[in-house]
């Protein structure tokens, strides 16, 4: 006999780890969480800058790698997915982003009532644990903090005056209704740790009697009666397992990870699932589809003075001056990780909104997470905040421990190839402000010698590659490509629910932990809401 549970969540990353905190809180309901990956242990999932260390580690990454992607020179693109307790919140740039105001209003729109930014904007409150306190638009108490950088960059400042003479102003906070502006970002961090969803929901949660958390359990399908999810099926250690859900499975597994979970089960496009030697639980033909992410665009340049990270990080004494900081007052390289400041603006004929962000990095690498260079380097990397261009994910064959095809399909549109050589332009004329004169060398990547438009596409199709943002696939809506309903429950299927980022319609402009930790935050309501509705019932 397989043990039962209420409520079955799989997958312990951004949306996952809030699901069993809140789900668990009253005591009422037994949940369990199954995760694939191990414990969070590893010292440097928790120190920021240890996002170096985990973006190619074996056990705490995926380390997936899209198909030959045939706009980007048939490149097989690097996907780093966080795997282990926290999910990609405990290998992610740490970057506190919503989106804008706009973009959850064009999901209500679709369709999706209750997602609207009226609608959505508590549960980003409610989160929130913000250095600054809580205010009309941020939450002073909870869980998840969000903390100013204390220690400003003298580059940062340059690149801040710089976007100022191209009419991009100063602002201190991206999320407060008005994202367009130039400024530091506020980080998942406190104290000079990372604040990941494990550290956030999960550690005050472990104890409770009615939550029970699986590590190196691997989920391999859904366990159906007819139309009904009755639980699910995982391998531990070796050993293949079933444990029945008594109310709900929920899916939190990713959005490579959900739709592959769903497609294994029997749910999705029926011609795929045939081809793969699957029965035909349910024809849903979006499982998979409407892949989105963020393509991103690196420039790096060689800085006159030796002010930057790598300069702290190429000698033993650099290396031991910023440890020193971190363990003296939490603050430093150690304690921010990559990137420091961002901006918002747009660059598109017609954009109302900003359309592109920036990362700017005080570092330079050939390889996002790689081995700095001997030599002081800075980084502006750009990306499109809503390309057009959609991809897919698909199972490759019945093997649940068989990476899934992923095609993202960067620069299919022509809208995203404008946007692709627009950004870099504008990233130039920023370098070449006068604010930036006296710290830019030189550029480094894309070179002096890549100057027409077809040159700039060229550099983006050879050197693009992901920021980290897929989503999309188990898409939200009522239309025939849709996956959910707008309360997240599986079209045609009952007990069972999306709950990631996979279930955006659209992405979101800028970076995703904070929204998915917002849709698992109004998710849990709408779940608890339906049970006690179906306890009154009763």
């Amino acid at each position: 006999m397989s043990e039962e549970f209420d409520y079955v969540i799989v997958g312990a990353g951004s949306a996952g780890c809030v699901l069993a905190n809140r789900l668990s809180a009253d005591g009422r309901h037994k949940v369990l969480l199954l995760e694939a990956g191990p414990k969070d242990n590893y010292l440097w999932i928790h120190i920021p800058i240890g996002y170096g260390k985990t973006m190619f580690h074996k056990d705490y990454n995926w380390g997936f790698y899209t198909d030959p992607e045939p706009n980007m020179k048939d490149r097989r693109i690097y996907w780093p997915r966080g795997r282990g307790l926290g999910g990609s919140s405990s290998i992610n740039g740490l970057i506190s982003i919503r989106g804008q105001r706009e973009d959850y209003d064009h999901w209500a729109q679709l369709g999706n009532g209750g997602w609207d930014w009226n609608s959505v904007l508590p549960y980003f409150i409610k989160s929130e644990h913000n250095s600054r306190g809580a205010s009309s638009a941020h939450g002073g108490d909870g869980p998840l903090w969000s903390s100013d950088i204390v220690e400003k960059s003298e580059l940062m400042e340059a690149i801040i005056r710089g976007a100022n003479e191209l009419g991009v102003p100063r602002t201190d906070d991206f999320n407060g209704g008005d994202q367009e502006g130039v400024g530091y970002y506020q980080l998942f961090t406190h104290n000079g740790w990372r604040v990941s969803a494990s550290v956030a929901y999960l550690k005050p949660a472990r104890n409770r009697a009615n939550l029970r958390i699986e590590t190196h359990a691997q989920a391999t399908g859904l366990i159906l009666n007819g139309r009904r999810t009755t639980g699910v099926k995982y391998r531990q250690n070796g050993i293949s397992k079933e444990v029945r859900a008594a109310r709900e499975v929920i899916l939190s597994a990713g959005a490579l990870q959900s739709p592959q979970l769903l497609q294994l089960s029997g749910i999705g496009p029926a011609e795929l699932l045939k081809n793969k030697g699957i029965g035909v639980v349910h024809d849903l033909p979006g499982v998979g589809q409407n892949l989105q992410d963020h393509l991103q665009l690196r420039l790096m340049y060689r800085v006159s003075k030796p002010i930057t990270t790598n300069d702290d990080l190429r000698t033993l004494t650099g290396k031991a001056r910023i440890g020193l900081k971190w363990l003296m007052k939490g603050t430093g390289p150690l304690g921010i990780g990559i990137n420091q400041g961002g901006l918002f603006t747009q660059i598109l004929p017609g954009s109302q909104t900003p359309d592109i962000q920036f990362h700017f990095g005080t570092l330079s690498a050939d390889q996002a997470g790689g081995k700095p260079h001997d030599w002081p380097g800075c980084t502006f990397s750009v990306c499109q905040l809503r390309p057009e261009s959609r991809g897919t994910v698909n199972i490759k064959s019945a093997d649940p421990f068989e990476a899934p095809s992923m095609k993202p399909n960067y620069l299919a549109a022509e809208t995203d190839r404008i946007c692709a050589v627009e950004s870099i332009k504008y990233a130039r004329r920023l370098a070449n402000t006068h604010a930036l004169q006296p710290y830019i060398a030189s550029e480094y990547k894309p070179g002096s010698d890549v100057t027409s438009d077809d040159e700039i596409l060229d550099f983006a199709r050879g050197n693009g590659a992901t920021i980290f943002h897929p989503t999309g696939t188990c898409k939200m809506g009522s239309d025939p490509m849709a996956v959910t309903d707008a309360n997240l429950r599986v079209h045609g299927i009952s007990g069972l629910r999306v709950i990631d980022c996979s279930i955006m319609p659209t992405l979101v402009s800028g970076n995703t932990h904070a929204p998915a930790v917002m849709i698992a935050e109004k998710a849990s309501d709408l779940i608890l809401g339906d049970a006690k509705k179906n306890s009154v019932a009763a």
